[in-house]
């Protein structure tokens, strides 16, 4: 079921902050990329920003020339396996159940030729494992939960690196909720400002 959120600006800052949302392989045993999902830019005070947290997946491959293969949907349990066409194109196919029932498997079962292999949510890039050589399986571990901050200088789309998590490294759970508001407090100038703040609130149960 997919999540309604809204993001609602409580903070002091006015409408200077750049909020970062992403989401963290949790798989420690698979180095993988950590993308800005979400920035938020120029959201006022008491102003709202609303957006989805789907349920599944998209996947598609890129390669050396930043061709993309085109998207599949795709769950956790499912196995994704790169293949060659009749065509001599490259397509993502279901190949099977996943190791485990909470991990997105994706293996490049082509003969040649390492690629980029990324997941994408409502649209927009969350994560990827680069440099997957023939043979190799990527293995994608995202639990119902969002990381969130403030942050500067990042885009989203792009990977963000260990310094940046660093700072927005406030953690919301999304497990059994239907819809929330994730409201920013603090913040403000001078030496009377406190720290950014991000609650869930209005909270309705899936």
């Amino acid at each position: 079921m997919d999540i309604k959120l809204r993001f609602v600006n409580k903070s002091n800052d006015g409408n200077k902050s750049e909020v970062l949302i992403y989401q963290k392989n949790v798989l420690t045993t698979m180095a993988s990329l950590s993308v800005a999902w979400k920035v938020i830019r120029y959201c006022g005070r008491d102003c709202t920003h609303p957006f989805v947290y789907p349920d599944g997946y998209e996947v598609s491959v890129t390669d050396e020339y930043g061709n993309f293969t085109p998207r599949l949907p795709a769950k956790n349990g499912q196995m994704l396996t790169l293949v060659s066409t009749p065509n001599g194109s490259r397509r993502l196919r279901y190949t099977g159940p996943a190791s485990a029932s909470t991990e997105l498997d994706v293996v490049n079962g082509m003969s040649q030729g390492a690629v980029d292999i990324c997941i994408f949510k409502d649209g927009r890039m969350v994560g990827a494992k680069t440099s997957v050589v023939p043979g190799q399986k990527a293995v994608f571990q995202y639990v119902p939960a969002l990381w969130i901050g403030v942050c500067s200088e990042v885009v989203q789309g792009q990977p963000i690196n260990s310094a940046v998590m660093s700072e927005a490294n406030t953690e919301l759970s999304l497990i059994g909720i239907a819809s929330a508001d994730i409201v920013m407090s603090g913040g403000g100038p001078g030496e009377g400002s406190t720290a950014y703040q991000f609650n869930l609130e209005n909270i309705v149960q899936a």
